[in-house]
């Protein structure tokens, strides 16, 4: 059986970082609190925690005085940084690059539609991290739409700026930008802004074209990754025989039944080792198939 891992498939640049960010501050000695999980795969936060990271929720801010407080890559809104400083935390910024810069748009998309009675329209995960930290930036005042089922949230009469959470689906954000042009009262008032991050975006592409290549496909990521739903359906539209899985001992062996050739993927916060633990699993799992 030819078994094969995806190699553009793992963590994204912005979590490589942080991640690296992590491991320095844990090498330096002492307990490093990291602000919700660090990345959205439980393996990988598991192995953190054993150096030492500990993951806790805003709630417990309060008993953390002089410590030390990991920012993820999905980045905070600016009252978490003020609570920080408040509460006399030191904190470990490790907001992605492209995350960041996206925070900044978003401050500057509101400061251009107030004063003419404009919407800052934002399409991402209601709750996820990330959004929360986007729509944080203008006090909240920014509209979250998923879908084209939200498009009513917005008042189609004033002034809208459309942007997006960074990992989101190409396709969706153009076909709502179309759809949102075609129902503007006034459609040179509407600015559309694709903020996705191309080393996500990238890989839908990529990824239909590796699953075509296989007669089964596991894709490895964590259940609360939200790239992780995107790209999975993206692989399973392409290879309906597209199996997912957190980690090895999920592998059912019925799913590789009469299978030649195995392909291994996943999301932006999916670890490479976690992929290599599931490739050699099937390897195990074919040998007892013959």
């Amino acid at each position: 059986m030819q078994v094969e891992i995806d190699e553009k498939s793992g963590f994204c640049f912005g979590v490589v970082r942080a991640i690296s960010e992590a491991e320095k501050a844990l090498e330096a000695g002492g307990t490093v609190y990291s602000l919700g999980d660090i990345v959205h795969n439980r393996m990988e936060v598991q192995r953190l925690e054993e150096a030492g990271l500990k993951t806790i929720t805003h709630a417990e801010m309060e008993q953390l005085g002089g410590a030390r407080l990991f920012i993820r890559a999905h980045g905070e809104p600016p009252t978490t940084y003020e609570r920080a400083r408040n509460l006399k935390i030191d904190v470990i910024d490790a907001t992605c690059p492209v995350v960041a810069r996206l925070q900044r748009r978003v401050v500057e998309a509101y400061e251009k539609m107030a004063p003419i009675g404009g919407q800052v329209v934002i399409l991402g995960k209601r709750g996820h991290a990330e959004v929360v930290g986007l729509t944080g930036q203008v006090g909240d005042r920014a509209l979250v739409i998923e879908g084209e089922q939200d498009l009513a949230q917005i008042d189609f009469t004033r002034p809208i700026y459309l942007l997006s959470q960074t990992t989101q689906s190409i396709a969706l954000f153009n076909r709502l930008g179309e759809e949102i042009m075609s129902r503007a009262e006034h459609p040179d008032e509407v600015i559309i802004a694709d903020t996705i991050c191309r080393q996500v975006s990238g890989r839908e592409q990529h990824l239909t074209e590796f699953a075509r290549r296989f007669d089964r496909v596991i894709f490895v990521c964590g259940r609360k990754s939200s790239n992780g739903k995107v790209l999975y359906e993206v692989c399973r539209r392409a290879n309906p025989l597209t199996y997912n899985v957190e980690e090895a001992k999920e592998l059912d062996s019925s799913w590789l039944e009469g299978a030649t050739s195995v392909g291994i993927c996943g999301a932006t916060s999916t670890p490479k080792w976690l992929m290599e633990q599931v490739a050699e699993k099937i390897k195990l799992i074919n040998q007892n198939l013959k």
